[in-house]
């Protein structure tokens, strides 16, 4: 099952703002550290990052493979 880019990022922000309701409970309680946590949540916004800069250009990257796919044939 294919997932668009918008479901993805949707889904990336639903764990973001878990991560942010979970982690601060989980450092308190000594099962994360800070460092962890954030590491953690540095990753997971450049994920968004990513699926974003990918939605904003999806055009261009389409029109750009099918160039490629065009001038490789």
């Amino acid at each position: 099952m294919k997932v668009s880019l918008i479901g993805q990022i949707a889904e990336v922000d639903r764990e973001i703002a878990l991560r942010q309701r979970v982690y601060p409970e989980q450092i308190r309680k000594g099962r994360m550290r800070q460092a962890e946590a954030e590491l953690l949540m540095h990753r997971i916004q450049a994920v968004r990052a990513s699926l974003t800069f990918l939605k904003d250009n999806e055009n261009d990257i389409r029109r750009m493979v099918a160039e490629r796919r065009t001038s490789a044939s």
